[in-house]
């Protein structure tokens, strides 16, 4: 049997840094933690940007996943796979929580919701299943750029006078989102509404969808219009289950 191909066991190591990461990584940064030379790492990381699986950012230098890659970890977890994945874990969030429950992945530059659970009380509501939302003024949404598993609109539309529509605002945030693990909306799709959610990994560690709760603000946030900790907490623990029934490592 032929032995292993060493570039290749070093892209995959790099890859890998890059999706675990918290956000983009330098040059010297990847080279330090993987014990390689400079050169040998800038050779591997320009080969990958070519094939479209790694992107450099221009002001800083730094790398992050392409969006070759990208497509390809969303595709590996079908619609029908993460809503399957997820059913048993939505239930209990929904009853913990209080409040209603969404699971949505990326398709053709919008949110899909898979998954809906009801709000655990008598009052009417509609189901969401199938339902296309917008990525940068919902928690699931903001959730999914902040992961880089999609890409920010070019013209975001404004719903509230809440929503993020500057390009350097947004990405602001989205960088609070990736250092947190956890992203928010709050009355920035709809007035009196607000929003948690958390990332769902599947194999390798790439964010495949997202999982949140919703409702009242009075609800999700306290009274300083801060989501409730005990709420992030369980949204949190509920997107790391899920993860690790998509063969997630711990994260």
């Amino acid at each position: 049997m032929p032995g292993t191909v060493q570039s290749i066991e070093r892209a995959a190591a790099i890859l890998r840094m890059l999706a675990g990461g918290s956000g983009r990584l330098g040059l010297s940064e990847i080279a330090r933690s993987l014990d390689l030379a400079k050169g040998t790492v800038h050779g591997i990381l320009r080969t990958l940007q070519h094939v479209g699986f790694v992107e450099q950012d221009r002001a800083s230098g730094h790398y992050q996943l392409g969006a070759a890659l990208l497509h390809l970890g969303t595709s590996f977890v079908d619609i029908n796979e993460l809503r399957s994945r997820s059913i048993n874990w939505a239930d209990p969030l929904a009853a913990r929580s209080g409040e209603a429950v969404r699971i949505g992945t990326v398709l053709e530059g919008r949110v899909l919701v898979v998954h809906h659970v009801f709000r655990p009380d008598d009052t009417i509501q509609t189901l969401d299943i199938g339902s296309l939302l917008p990525l940068h003024a919902t928690a699931l949404g903001k959730v999914l750029l902040a992961y880089r598993a999609a890409r920010p609109p070019e013209s975001p539309e404004r719903f509230t006078h809440r929503t993020v529509v500057a390009p350097r605002e947004l990405a602001a945030e989205l960088d609070k989102i990736r250092a947190a693990g956890w992203g928010a909306d709050i009355e920035e799709y709809a007035v009196g509404e607000a929003a948690v959610a958390a990332p769902i990994r599947g194999y390798g560690g790439l964010v495949v969808g997202a999982i949140g709760v919703s409702g009242l603000v009075e609800r999700i946030c306290d009274s300083r219009y801060r989501p409730r900790p005990k709420l992030v907490g369980h949204v949190r623990d509920a997107a790391r289950a899920i993860s690790r029934d998509l063969g997630a490592a711990r994260h």
